[in-house]
């Protein structure tokens, strides 16, 4: 046998025999990939989260707002509903809130009480709501802010 082989044969040995360092050089390798992947979880869960809240709050308004005819012209006390309800998301605001009329036959309406002369007038509260969202962490080549809309229709009661 030559020198060759036998330092070849003896260097194979030790190296099959000595497994230290191979979890650590493992958990070096994937040690950055996990913590992204937890780190992406967590923010995708923080924007979902506030993008439900967006919506309830709009809901919220609605629901004050179709409690009465009386209630469906009091935009502050909509608004105030709204707001008060999404408080947990920074920034969020009431974009519109708008009165519609519709006949109970479905036919279109202008609110005057000629327009549905085979049914009866029905007034709809539609709420508008918006919240910009700044991600913790910026990745290259996503938006900086991501905007979250949220809207409800809701009939009013008579």
């Amino acid at each position: 046998m030559t020198i060759g082989k036998k330092i070849f044969r003896e260097w194979a040995r030790i190296c099959r025999r000595s497994e230290t360092g191979g979890s650590l050089v493992e958990t070096a390798l994937t040690a950055p990939i996990l913590f992204t992947l937890i780190l992406g979880a967590a923010e995708f869960a923080r924007v979902a989260y506030m993008a439900i809240e967006v919506t309830s709050a709009a809901r919220a308004g609605v629901s004050y707002g179709a409690q009465s005819g009386l209630t469906a012209s009091d935009t502050n006390g909509i608004t105030w509903a709204a707001l008060h309800d999404g408080v947990d998301v920074p920034g969020i605001s009431v974009s519109s809130v708008s009165l519609g009329y519709i006949c109970s036959d479905g036919s279109p309406s202008t609110g005057a009480t000629t327009d549905c002369s085979a049914s009866h007038i029905e007034e709809t509260v539609t709420v508008q709501t918006q919240a910009t969202v700044n991600p913790i962490i910026h990745v290259p080549g996503l938006p900086t802010t991501y905007t979250l809309y949220g809207q409800a229709v809701q009939k009013c009661l008579q």
